[in-house]
């Protein structure tokens, strides 16, 4: 049957001169229409992949996310290396982290909670300026007095009596 390899009518029509899956198992119909054209084919292979029409097979565990993602670290990384974009020498910086599947829906909620996390922390640097739950101090938690813009204030304390100063 005409498949995207095959039938060059098609708008998803693709000419790829390799074919490399992760399971030969769950992707026999590319395999079967890369045999078609004579396309190569690379597949991570199980100990019970079939292994009609793969021409070069990877022993890995294709089953576990971490074995997928670190097959795909080590291919992404010799490819690199082969072209000379990078050097044999040097080690890679990119993380294997990121070839490992991740849920979008657990992506988001970890943002959030990073997010919540940010703004939680910014709460709490601004309580060293702004402690409503604190006790006021005694001249900010008395009144202060109104005056009439025309008037001066009252003097800070009422003037001595002669009795109070005899007594001092």
């Amino acid at each position: 049957t005409p498949g995207t390899f095959t039938n060059q009518i098609q708008k998803a029509f693709v000419e790829p001169r390799l074919l490399i899956v992760t399971d030969p198992r769950v992707d026999h119909q590319p395999i079967r229409e890369a045999s078609y054209v004579n396309i190569p084919t690379i597949a991570i292979c199980d100990t019970d992949s079939p292994l009609r029409y793969v021409d070069i097979a990877i022993p890995a565990n294709n089953r576990a996310i971490h074995s997928i993602g670190l097959v795909w670290w080590f291919l992404a990384r010799a490819v690199l290396r082969l072209r000379g974009t990078i050097s044999w020498s040097s080690p890679w910086d990119v993380m294997v982290d990121l070839y490992f599947y991740r849920d979008p829906e657990e992506v988001e909620k970890e943002e959030q909670a990073a997010q919540a996390a940010q703004a939680n922390a910014a709460i709490e640097a601004n309580q060293g300026f702004q402690q409503w739950d604190a006790e006021a101090p005694a001249a900010a938690a008395a009144p202060a007095a109104t005056h009439h813009p025309h008037h001066p204030p009252p003097p800070p304390h009422p003037p001595a009596t002669m009795a109070e100063d005899r007594e001092l």
